[in-house]
């Protein structure tokens, strides 16, 4: 037998069967697991999502970015469920949306919340799709600060702050704001919340008058939305992939493609913390401006 005569050899070829038995399975194992679009060819609707509380606009812009310049990617859906977030991100996000479209149809599509940050990504895509019942709106800027004066004094902390000018420590946690220093958070938000109505004016093509009649922070409906202007079409984010692929020139058939996550990392998830963030807002609180619905804790 031929196991007999050449041993070794025969153990080689029976290993190297079983590992070659072993990848191909792998393989058709992660096939399997990623979407079936993925693995098709031809033309796609690209799907980015954005989801929780607008923080950072790194990957939303990488991968706008990456389908913009992918041709088989012949339009793009921006998925929103945020209640939005920091004024920065929501800008560069609106700002890139509104790049993209200038080469391939951008939809936003509203899932259960949209507000704020969230409404104002919306507002730079070619046009917006809601459920009937999602929370949109909010279009205003909020700043909050709380003051721990009183509680310093009752447990004997007396704080010491050095500045080179007469603003420098501004909305501080440890004393009484000023009259004077309201006065300029509060023109520092009209500012921001002039730019959001202006960029709501340019992405929507709104009457300026008809924004700032809305811009005073109330949230709406899917359905209200839509009557007011402030939103295109009600349905799912099927109907937005439908709407982006025609739009896109699209026959028949709209594959998606979607965008690929961060990978998760614990260690980064116990830095971003919820718990280190709000500890760190207490001992080092920083002023900032949010575009930001969040009624259950008045931010």
């Amino acid at each position: 037998m031929f196991s007999r005569r050449h041993p070794y050899l025969f153990f080689t070829l029976v290993f190297s069967s079983i590992v070659a038995v072993t990848i191909i399975g792998i393989v058709l194992l992660f096939a399997l697991s990623i979407k079936d679009s993925d693995f098709e060819f031809g033309e796609k609707v690209g799907v980015i999502e954005i989801t929780g509380v607008i923080a950072d606009a790194k990957n939303v812009i990488h991968n706008l970015k990456i389908f913009r310049e992918n041709d088989s990617i012949k339009a793009i859906v921006i998925r929103i469920d945020s209640p939005g977030g920091a004024v920065g991100p929501s800008q560069e996000i609106f700002r890139e949306i509104r790049k993209t479209s200038s080469s391939k149809k951008v939809i936003a599509s509203m899932g259960t919340i949209a507000t704020s940050g969230g409404y104002y990504i919306a507002a730079g895509a070619d046009g917006i799709v809601a459920n009937p019942g999602t929370i949109t709106g909010s279009i205003g800027v909020i700043m909050g600060f709380t003051n721990y004066q009183e509680l310093l004094r009752k447990i004997g902390l007396v704080p010491i702050v050095v500045k080179s000018g007469e603003y420098k420590d501004i909305g501080s946690p440890v004393r009484k704001m000023k009259e004077d220093e309201h006065k300029i958070l509060q023109e520092l938000t009209k500012k921001i919340h002039r730019q959001f109505i202006m960029d709501i004016v340019e992405g929507r093509k709104m009457d300026q008058a008809k924004v700032e009649s809305l811009a005073d922070g109330r949230i709406f409906t899917g359905e209200e939305s839509k009557e007011l202007g402030l939103v295109d079409r009600l349905g799912n984010v099927e109907d937005a992939i439908e709407w982006a692929g025609r739009l896109g020139g699209i026959k028949g058939k709209i594959s998606t493609v979607y965008a690929r996550k961060k990978k998760f990392s614990l260690l980064k998830y116990i830095v971003d913390s919820s718990a280190k963030a709000l500890i760190t807002r207490i001992v080092d609180p920083s002023l900032s401006a949010d575009y930001l619905y969040s009624p259950e804790n008045g931010l």
